[in-house]
């Protein structure tokens, strides 16, 4: 059974998620510790992940970066009293895949809970699809990609420059792999906020540039004048291998 991680710890949020994540057939696991979140992921390997920002030990944020350090296309959701549209881009950035308002809807959490987990299986349905035809199809996702001094293995989740591990959050990592299977393509920030984001509406594409300016930092050898992660001023950006 399909198990939905809980990481809250308030006793009511608690009960009123577990009687509606069990209506719909998912197991639930429940967290009241934040230190113990991503060690239980770790170990039940849920379809998503519910996590409350405010908790008691550890932030909400760091258990996210945990949780996508270990499995980045585990969905996480974030339960916050957050509202202000630079704070919900930070959640974003550190990896989360959607966020709720408190308070809210039960049954709202619910649909976003069961999109993100969507979105991850058709994820991983195109990953086992590209490497089932052996990468020849076009778009499909390489094993291995060399650009520049930078050696990026999709299998392994490693990525190396002149030889050395490069640290890529959730999100870096993810936009970095699209920009790999889609080489050559001028690819608008509204594509990125859906295809990496997961979404079809955002108050703002902010979050598309920092994350390229955060790989161009880690990435280029130039990052003030890059040569593989280029801007079409007006459109978005185009990924090239070969300058």
């Amino acid at each position: 059974m399909n198990t939905i991680l809980v990481v809250e710890d308030d006793v009511r949020i608690q009960k009123a998620l577990q009687r509606q994540f069990s209506s719909e057939g998912y197991a639930v696991r429940v967290v009241s510790e934040g230190t113990e979140a991503a060690r239980v992921c770790r170990e039940i390997k849920p379809v998503a992940v519910v996590l409350d920002l405010m908790l008691p030990g550890i932030s909400g944020r760091d258990i996210c970066r945990q949780i996508k350090t270990d499995s980045v296309d585990t969905p996480v959701i974030i339960l916050s009293a957050i509202s202000e549209v630079a704070d919900k881009v930070l959640l974003l950035e550190i990896g989360a895949d959607d966020y709720v308002t408190k308070p809210f809807s039960p049954r709202e959490l619910l649909a976003r809970v069961q999109a993100a987990i969507r979105r991850a299986a058709r994820t991983v349905e195109a990953q086992a699809s590209a490497h089932a035809a052996g990468g020849a199809a076009a778009d499909a996702e390489p094993a291995l990609c060399v650009f520049g001094s930078v050696t990026a293995d999709l299998l392994k989740m490693e990525v190396k420059r002149e030889g050395v591990e490069v640290t890529l959050t959730a999100h870096e990592f993810k936009l970095l792999r699209y920009f790999l299977t889609h080489v050559d393509r001028v690819i608008t920030r509204e594509e990125l906020l859906q295809d990496v984001w997961g979404y079809n509406f955002f108050p703002t594409t902010r979050i598309v540039d920092n994350q390229v300016l955060k790989l161009r930092q880690k990435l280029e050898a130039d990052p003030a004048h890059p040569v593989h992660f280029r801007t079409v001023h007006g459109i978005g950006y185009k990924f090239v291998v070969t300058p």
